[in-house]
Order: structure tokens, then C-alpha cells, then sequence
């Protein structure tokens, strides 16, 4: 392909996104356009800088990278999702890709995984690092034996619900998804109905095993590690 990728780097860790950058930059064919820590502000990003990829974290303030991905994708249709994050749990791994990601690698790997992802999905091909495919496999396989049901909240909930267990009063989540502060009174009191929770501390635990919290900081990676990987 002539053209050059321009990527949009999600994540909340400072360091690992400058890391990313350096490795990036050193493809010539590859243009980091804008870079985010905070899942509120993708969608905006997107329609602003037009990236074909976009490099997402799951565990970020504000919104989480699957929820994210998700409006990501309605809202911009032809852009690729590439889940990069410190998890390969099962649930991560699956809910990215029910989401829409196209690709899923970890940060440990992402030095040696990273370039070959973008390769594949800038040729419209699905990418998981080797790490994460057994994961996938035994999922696929194990589908129909799953108890799990979907989660019984909506979009709009999913996002209040986060920004409550962060500490976020209504008023200041009225501010940053731009509604109107009774709206996100009645979403609350809609979520502690729909989840049977009965106290904010319940629903931060709700919050923490469900993967809504930021990602801990990449394990054993920084700029000089990630270069000298490559």
C-alpha cells in the first residue's frame, strides 16, 4: 500500500504511548496523527484527524476501550480498531473482539507484535499475538457451555456507570457527556436497579470485575525496552 497509516495511539500511560510513538515513527509509512489518554475523547479525535487505525487501550478514564471501540465504529465506520492492553483474560480478549476490534495483541508483546498487526489489518486481515489465540480458541470452543448473559446495561449507562465508580459526581458526569444532570440521576438509579446493587461500593466491585477501571501500567516497557525489542 502507497499510502501512509495514520494512527491514532488510546492510552492512559504517558510513557508507553511516547514508546509507541518512537517505534512508530521509525516506519516510514506510518503517521501517529493524534494520541488520547482518555476514552472520552476518542470519537472526537477520529472524526478530527481521520485515522485509518486506531491503537486502543482497554482500561482508560472516562470510558473504557470497549466501550469506546464500540462508539468508535458507529461512528466511524471505516476506521480499524487494534486492542492493545496488559490483559489476556478470556473476557477482554472476547469482548474487544464482539466489539469490534480487528486485532488484539498485549503490551509485553508489543514490541514484536505491533508492526505485524498494523500489516495485517492495513490488508483487511484479523490479527491476534500468539499469546491471546489459545484464549480465542477455547472460548470459540467453549461458547455454548457458557453461563455467561450479556450485560443488561445500555451504552449511556455503561459510560455513567464508570465515571460513577471513578468518583465522579452527577453534576461533573453531566458535564462530560454533555446531558443534563437529572439524566444521569435516573441512569444511576437505573443501573443499581438492572445490577440488584445497593450501595456504591458494590457497584465500584461491579465496576472492578467487570474490566471498567484504567489498565496498571505496562509491565516491563518503556521506550528503551520497546525499541531495542524491535
Amino acid at each position: 500500500m502507497n499510502l501512509n497509516l495514520r494512527i491514532l495511539l488510546a492510552d492512559d500511560h504517558k510513557l508507553f504511548r511516547e514508546a509507541l510513538r518512537s517505534l512508530l515513527t521509525q516506519e516510514k509509512d506510518i503517521e501517529v496523527v493524534a494520541e488520547t489518554g482518555n476514552g472520552l475523547e476518542i470519537v472526537e479525535l477520529a472524526k478530527r484527524f481521520s485515522p485509518n487505525i486506531v491503537c486502543m487501550d482497554i482500561g482508560m478514564p472516562g470510558m473504557n476501550g470497549i466501550e469506546a471501540t464500540r462508539q468508535l465504529l458507529v461512528a466511524c465506520p471505516s476506521v480499524k480498531v487494534i486492542a492493545l492492553s496488559a490483559y489476556a483474560d478470556e473476557k477482554y480478549v472476547v469482548d474487544m473482539i464482539d466489539a469490534g476490534a480487528t486485532a488484539y495483541i498485549t503490551k509485553a508483546e508489543a514490541a514484536e507484535e505491533l508492526l505485524r498487526a498494523l500489516d495485517a489489518v492495513r490488508h483487511n486481515r484479523r490479527y491476534l499475538c500468539p499469546s491471546v489465540v489459545d484464549i480465542v480458541t477455547m472460548s470459540l470452543f467453549n461458547k455454548d457451555k457458557s453461563g455467561n448473559s450479556p450485560s443488561p446495561l445500555g451504552n449511556r449507562e455503561r459510560q455513567v456507570l464508570q465515571l460513577v465508580a471513578e468518583g465522579k459526581s452527577s453534576v461533573q458526569i453531566a458535564e462530560l457527556l454533555h446531558i443534563a444532570q437529572s439524566t444521569v440521576d435516573v441512569h444511576r438509579r437505573n443501573i443499581m436497579r438492572k445490577l440488584n446493587l445497593h450501595s456504591i461500593a458494590e457497584l465500584t466491585r461491579y465496576v472492578i470485575n467487570n474490566g471498567y477501571f484504567p489498565s496498571p501500567p505496562p509491565p516491563n516497557l518503556n521506550n528503551v525496552d520497546i525499541i531495542n525489542q524491535c
